[in-house]
């Protein structure tokens, strides 16, 4: 189902919840806000550490960002851009489609594909490294992100969370309720992420091809 709040015009501010209070709440909303630079340790380290490139590691790393993409666009076709925004501003609590599977999966989405991306470049050290990278940053976010929807949805965000996966995705039941998808609006939106997954491949390309890094 899908619970939407009052207009928030019109609505008090909600108490802020115990959750979104505590210190790795607080972390996460630093994070939150700078977000849109966190993946630049992902990109750099690959593109400039030595790793050997082949057709293999093409065809699987590509698999990966293809999978985490269509997690992503199923995820924005769910929600929308409207709830993508950085401000603390959530006008509703979506719990269908992909985010009756699982709560983050625009999170987990980005997470395979910058693995993807770390398998293309061949530096195979790297992963487990980023996998505790993200591990840290995306928990720190997700405590945040948790602690404002309980502070605006308190009981119906709750009783979504207790029933819910985080990261791992599992069937819903059968009573959860379908809600609307934009996929024009989706796709559309991704259009700016599509070309940043062409220039990192053309990197890399340039990476295989002429002994970069650079």
């Amino acid at each position: 189902m899908t619970s939407t709040s009052s207009d928030p015009a019109n609505s008090p501010q909600p108490a802020v919840s115990e959750a979104e209070q505590r210190l790795s709440a607080r972390l996460g909303a630093v994070l939150f806000r700078h977000r849109g630079w966190l993946p630049v340790p992902f990109l750099l380290v690959p593109l400039l550490a030595h790793g050997t490139i082949d057709a293999m590691s093409w065809i699987v790393g590509l698999a990966f960002v293809a999978f985490g993409e269509a997690i992503r666009l199923c995820g924005v076709a769910a929600a929308g851009t409207v709830t993508r925004r950085r401000s603390r501003t959530v006008q509703r609590l979506v719990t269908y489609g992909i985010f009756a599977w699982m709560r983050n999966p625009l999170y987990v989405g980005n997470f395979l594909i910058w693995i993807g991306f770390t398998i293309i470049s061949g530096v195979l050290w790297f992963i487990p490294v980023a996998v505790v990278l993200f591990a840290i940053e995306y928990t720190l976010i997700v405590r945040y992100e948790e602690g404002v929807l309980e502070s605006i949805f308190d009981e119906d965000y709750l009783a979504y969370k207790a029933r819910t996966p985080r990261w791992i995705p599992r069937p819903p039941g059968t009573d959860d309720d379908e809600g609307e998808h934009d996929w024009g609006e989706a796709w559309r939106s991704e259009i700016s992420t599509f070309l940043q997954y062409a220039v990192i491949a053309a990197l890399f390309v340039a990476k295989q091809r002429f002994g970069l890094p650079f």
